[in-house]
């Protein structure tokens, strides 16, 4: 698929080879305030999840894609769009680089590109929306690299480290759609 194929990496379904690679993203509890997970998963959901993620865009409300290095099949990181809203032409859309080796090489900038011009010429949405943490420096500059307004600052939303932390909310509005 040419649309989400860029210089240096491209976006690609889920497979069933992504079993340990999702499990270990999911069950990372570093990164749970991130999706607002609070249990772990077990590899059978997951493959389950894997199983279904065949479903259309419209039908399960969320994609999620591999992100990958030309030249290679293994996945570096998840991109997704989530809470996918066919009336309103809007979704949320959220990043993550796995390994920290590979952050900071403008992976995840290729990646968020690809998948707003998708979202906007093929999806043909209005807006594409994110929920940061106020401490996420890196994906607050990713994010506003491309646009993304900040529209407000929900208080006290996540709770992590026996405290509470702000979470801003990003905007951006496709004004062609």
């Amino acid at each position: 698929m040419i649309t989400l194929k860029g210089t240096n990496i491209y976006l690609r379904a889920l497979e069933p080879e992504d079993l340990e690679f999702v499990y270990a993203i999911e069950n990372n509890e570093s990164i749970w305030n991130m999706s607002n997970t609070q249990t772990p998963y077990s590899k059978f959901l997951i493959r389950q999840y894997l199983e279904n993620a065949h479903q259309d865009l419209y039908e399960a409300k969320q994609l999620r894609l591999a992100i990958c290095k030309n030249n290679t099949f293994e996945a570096v990181g998840l991109i997704d769009l989530f809470d996918f809203d066919p009336v309103n032409n809007r979704a949320g859309i959220g990043i993550l680089i796995q390994n920290e080796t590979n952050r900071g090489h403008g992976i995840g900038k290729e990646a968020l590109g690809l998948l707003i011009d998708y979202s906007f010429n093929q999806l043909q949405l209005h807006q594409l929306y994110a929920n940061i943490g106020v401490d996420n420096e890196a994906s607050l500059n990713l994010f506003t690299t491309f646009g993304f307004q900040k529209i407000g600052v929900k208080k006290d939303w996540i709770y992590q480290n026996n405290s509470f932390q702000d979470e801003a909310f990003f905007q951006l509005i496709n004004h062609q759609h």
